[in-house]
């Protein structure tokens, strides 16, 4: 029996996430770190309420077998330039060196379709500085997704993904070939491929939008 980490049980992948660990027998606990103190009636979970300004506090606690990591933000909910970097960079670089110092052995990450630590987007290039840094640290297993437009029920009302959902199922067939990484995917797709990736033995490391539906085929 498994303990998994999970940093971002509340968001549109990690809530998934959640609910597949609590489902799957292989895990007995579930340690989920959360900025504010949440209810749930479940004897696998334990609920660490964190302050992500200073995780070497929380260092005792991130240990386990399996680290999901599942933050993410956007530049309208994190209009700051240093606190948008903090969250989508700085966060999960030290949370993976964290785990890796713990001894973890499996760790699981959700980036971005079109990842580049060369990027001029900031966005895409501090996906691809954590994906660079997870994979320096030499961990026994890695499942890096890349997914390209999520779908799913987030929290707040978007009408810019909105229309990207009806776009994305439009172009969906169409986008064959070399394109098939820009096919758009459900958030619960990407939390079960994530699954799977730490109850198999799957060589594969970084995983575009279409290898991961491939996943759970």
């Amino acid at each position: 029996m498994k303990t998994a980490i999970l940093f971002g049980s509340t968001g549109l992948v990690g809530r998934h996430v959640l609910n597949q660990l609590i489902q799957n027998d292989n895990y007995s606990k579930i340690k989920i770190f959360v900025r504010s103190s949440i209810q749930i009636n479940n004897s696998k979970i334990k609920v660490i309420q964190t302050d992500f300004n200073n995780l070497e506090k929380y260092k005792d606690e991130i240990e386990g077998d399996e680290c999901f990591f599942c933050i993410g933000t956007t530049k309208k909910n994190s209009p700051d330039k240093n606190e948008y970097q903090r969250i989508e960079l700085d966060i999960p670089k030290q949370v993976a060196q964290i785990a890796k110092s713990n001894n973890i052995n499996s760790y699981f990450f959700v980036s971005s379709g079109y990842a580049n630590s060369k990027s001029s987007a900031d966005y895409l290039k501090y996906k691809g500085l954590v994906e660079e840094k997870i994979l320096s640290l030499g961990f026994s297993k890695i499942g890096i997704m890349r997914p390209s437009f999520i779908l799913g029920n987030r929290k707040e009302f978007r009408l810019g993904e909105k229309i990207g959902i009806i776009i994305f199922k439009l172009l969906n067939p169409l986008l064959v070939g070399p394109l098939k990484k820009m096919r758009s995917i459900h958030s619960e797709t990407i939390a079960k491929a994530m699954i799977k990736l730490a109850n198999n033995n799957i060589d594969q490391k970084i995983f575009e939008s279409d290898q991961i539906s491939d996943l759970v085929k």
